[in-house]
């Protein structure tokens, strides 16, 4: 559940680090192109070059702002980086100057990146080395070295501290800072879902209360009262909010707090039913075909009132009395995603002239509307005995509407 915002976080410390490195190189660039220039009496390509990396390298940067593409930024660096490292490696020595140690650096920064690039400017600075060997190595070269004899000694120094504090002090530190920061921000985040979790657990544990609370008095209610009508109604009603509570106390008590398992819930809920209207001694065969999904609670909700209404209708007008019966279950998952609903009784069934349009039944026309906020569809079965529905719905996203 964390995971959007610690990708957030990673993302973040990733475009700081960059940005730092390109700022900290580049000024250090600019400054070893002034030493070379001034100091070592280096008047040809390689102060150009390290001026050069170090201006547009900052400039690089600064578009960043403009475009705020972190990988092209970086890449782009990483190629300003190669191209000038190989042009200074060549007129330093080639395969011997101290200079080409910024190579391995380049590799490094590129698995800092993704393993991807790590792996292509492993094998691009491979055969980048092998090819300075062949052109130090050979007798037509094409370069030079241009450092002056006395100061050979101290340009591989100055190249040997940069490419150290460049490793050290700015890719080293700043990872190091970088991965010390993910995970305090991950132990944070760890610690806030918990809490999160815990309260989202007691939350499903108060509305579970809650439900139960309305049923008792629903209960209460249908004790005192005397018209039978009403009776009925106040019992139909407790039920449903019974099937809502289950599913409460389900996500209570299970450690996935956004999904149940379906299954067990359709039998702890048709058990009920069966229990509650044909009494613990019945006849009533039960038959569940369900297998192991998961189903967020907009779904379970809607989805668990209307297998709610088609039981209580079966055992209520189906099977009457004390007449032997089975009710059947079935639910299917389609390669569309969509999930496949069958549910029925073998009892005496009703006219094909009544529907949800013209009947009185609240159950009838529920079945229908809580399709309908499932966002799917109901035909009747008429090729069974009883009555039989084939209902195909999605599962939905927290969208819940009104049943109306």
């Amino acid at each position: 559940m964390h995971k959007p915002i610690l990708d957030q976080e990673r993302q973040k410390n990733k475009i700081s680090l960059i940005l730092k490195v390109n700022y900290i190189s580049s000024a250090l660039s600019i400054i070893l192109s002034i030493i070379c220039f001034y100091a070592l009496n280096i008047k040809e390509i390689v102060p150009e070059t390290l001026l050069i990396f170090g201006i547009v390298n900052l400039i690089n940067s600064f578009f960043f702002k403009k475009h705020k593409n972190i990988n092209l930024t970086y890449n782009i660096s990483l190629i300003l980086a190669l191209v000038c490292t190989l042009i200074v490696t060549l007129y330093t020595g080639g395969i011997h100057s101290s200079f080409i140690f910024i190579l391995a650096l380049i590799v490094f920064a590129g698995y800092a990146n993704t393993r991807k690039y790590g792996q292509i400017y492993l094998s691009l600075i491979f055969l980048l080395v092998i090819l300075i060997f062949s052109q130090s190595a050979s007798d037509f070269t094409f370069t030079r070295n241009v450092i002056p004899e006395k100061h050979q000694s101290i340009f591989s120094l100055l190249s040997v501290l940069f490419s150290i504090y460049l490793l050290g002090n700015v890719f080293g530190k700043n990872l190091l800072n970088t991965h010390n920061t993910l995970y305090n921000s991950k132990n944070d985040l760890s610690k806030k879902l918990l809490e999160k979790e815990t309260l989202l657990k007691e939350i499903h544990h108060r509305v579970k209360n809650n439900l139960q609370t309305v049923s008792s008095l629903l209960s209460l209610q249908t004790r005192n009262t005397q018209d039978d009508n009403v009776k009925t109604l106040l019992k139909a009603t407790k039920d449903r909010v019974i099937s809502m509570a289950m599913i409460h106390e389900m996500l209570y008590m299970r450690e996935d707090l956004s999904k149940i398992e379906y299954k067990t819930y359709v039998e702890e809920l048709s058990q009920y039913l069966i229990k509650s209207i044909k009494g613990i001694e019945n006849k009533i065969q039960l038959t569940i075909d369900i297998p192991d999904i998961k189903l967020g609670i907009d779904t379970a909700i809607p989805l668990g009132l209307l297998i709610n209404e088609a039981v209580t209708n079966a055992l209520k007008y189906g099977i009457v009395d004390d007449n032997e019966g089975e009710i059947h279950i079935a639910i299917t998952k389609e390669v569309n995603k969509e999930y496949v609903l069958k549910i029925g009784d073998n009892g005496i069934g009703f006219p094909e002239t009544i529907n949800h349009k013209n009947t009185k039944s609240l159950g009838l026309k529920l079945i229908y509307n809580l399709t309908r906020q499932l966002k799917g569809s109901v035909i009747r079965d008429v090729s069974k005995k009883g009555t039989n529905y084939i209902i195909k719905f999605q599962e939905i996203g927290q969208q819940l509407h009104p049943v109306v």
